[in-house]
């Protein structure tokens, strides 16, 4: 079938309709009608435009133009993936490093866990499985959520964690995400973590694409479930290159006094990272703490969603995401927390904090909270404002360069993220990688600058 001067929607809808049937052996009835009811609500409503609310900051037309190929493009030479790990590889942190190329798992880049009640297995694998069919899909929504919808009729293959119940894995899990293509591509991973009762796990996540002049565009959506008393600690690790594209839906469901920590930073290059996290809190005294860092630059566009639903009461949410916006970049952070009826004693925190770097640097800030409970403490803010010149000023007035000095200011801004990482060999890679980003290249851009 030629693809050529149709548009991705297109290819995507003929692609459905022309599949082959599907046959009992290869995939439950269950997931099927899931395929079939998300693929009618992504054939009605499309990709995304600036006239749907969720999307009106964020103007996907560009990033669809390209002509991409929605079949698996054959893998780069190994030695190209081997160096782009040593690169993402983070030093002195004793890790299972699982590698997933192109979305699926190469086993022979992995170490797998060979750890008792800890599973790390291909995504494909396990949808026959009780578990899979359990889980997946479970609080995930897929209308009114395009990218979403598209991910669930079409995913193939992506990655399963399970940790089961009383387990705390012993080491942690480095995931490294290797995207390679030489004519523009389209991907759709979808993974699963499970975390039985009281079962603890530590996991890292880092983007990275093999360097060329192809787009590359990434639909990904990961589902997290919690269990009674589970704590997950998620970080996640966003670099890329020039021509990638990043769009992102995680959803975590969490039980009884369950809690779940997610670090995101989101760094330079990429041209579009569209970050979708939405947590359930669907059991009372579990909690969630939600942190990110993002650092567009020059055409960049990083769009951080966030979502926290309260569902029962004595449950606490904590969030706070920050921004360094440089050159001609755009950010948009839409941060909404719904606390329901029966979620008394709720406590909820949301706060947005930006430094405009760049004169034609722009950020859309929207903290939301939408309260039907009486007995609750929620608070949100938000605040777009720029270097202080003082600050600079005593810096370099004890002998440190300008460069040095705007590093250190921009740094000390996102400490309060990079702060939350228990991890200090992961601290130190995050941090190393934060370094290499020049937040301005002169002192006119901070010259006229008045502290907020």
């Amino acid at each position: 079938m030629s693809n050529a001067g149709t548009t991705l929607y297109d290819k995507l809808i003929r692609a459905y309709e022309e599949r082959p049937p599907v046959l009992a052996t290869e995939e439950t009835s269950s997931l099927s009608t899931r395929r079939g009811k998300a693929f009618e609500q992504f054939r009605e409503k499309g990709f995304p435009t600036i006239k749907d609310e969720d999307w009106r900051f964020t103007n996907m037309a560009p990033f669809l133009k390209d002509a991409y190929d929605i079949s698996i493009p054959e893998l780069a030479d190994k030695s190209i993936l081997k160096e782009l790990i040593r690169k993402n590889t983070v030093e002195g942190w004793d890790a299972y490093q699982v590698v997933l190329v192109n979305g699926r798992i190469d086993l022979s880049l992995s170490e797998l866990p060979g750890e008792i009640g800890v599973t790390v297995r291909p995504l494909a694998e396990v949808t026959h499985s009780e578990t899979f069919t359990h889980y997946a899909g479970r609080h995930l929504q897929t209308e009114g959520y395009p990218f979403s919808a598209a991910n669930t009729a079409f995913f193939e293959d992506g990655l399963f964690v399970e940790v089961k119940k009383g387990i705390k894995a012993e080491k942690p899990l480095h995931i490294l995400h290797l995207y390679t293509a030489e004519v523009p591509a389209f991907f759709q991973p979808r993974h699963l973590v499970i975390l039985h009762s009281h079962a603890e796990l530590h996991f890292m996540e880092s983007t990275a694409c093999v360097k060329g002049e192809a787009a590359v565009l990434v639909n990904t959506v990961l589902e997290c479930a919690l269990e009674d008393g589970a704590q997950l600690t998620h970080y996640v690790l966003q670099s890329g290159r020039k021509g990638e594209r990043l769009v992102s839906h995680t959803q975590v469901s969490q039980a009884r006094n369950s809690r779940y920590d997610n670090v995101t930073i989101s760094l330079p290059e990429a041209d579009l990272i569209r970050n979708q996290l939405q947590v359930t809190l669907d059991g009372s005294g579990s909690e969630c703490h939600l942190y990110g860092l993002y650092l567009p630059n020059n055409q960049q566009l990083i769009d951080n969603h966030t979502l926290v639903d309260h569902i029962h009461p004595h449950c606490e949410s904590n969030e706070l995401y920050k921004g360094v916006l440089q050159g001609s970049s755009r950010a948009v952070f839409n941060g909404k927390i719904f606390v329901r009826q029966a979620a008394q004693k709720t406590n909820a925190f949301q706060q947005n904090n930006n430094l405009l770097l760049g004169d034609k640097a722009l950020v859309h800030s929207k903290p939301q909270l939408e309260i039907f409970a009486d007995d609750v403490k929620c608070s949100h803010g938000s605040t777009i404002g720029q270097f202080n010149p003082e600050s600079l000023f005593y810096l370099r007035a004890r002998g440190i360069g300008e460069e040095k000095a705007k590093e250190m200011l921009v740094q000390a801004f996102g400490a309060d993220i990079t702060e939350r990482v228990s991890s200090a060999p992961v601290q130190k890679h995050l941090e190393k990688h934060l370094l290499r980003e020049r937040p301005v290249t002169n002192l006119q851009d901070v010259a006229h600058i008045e502290h907020i």
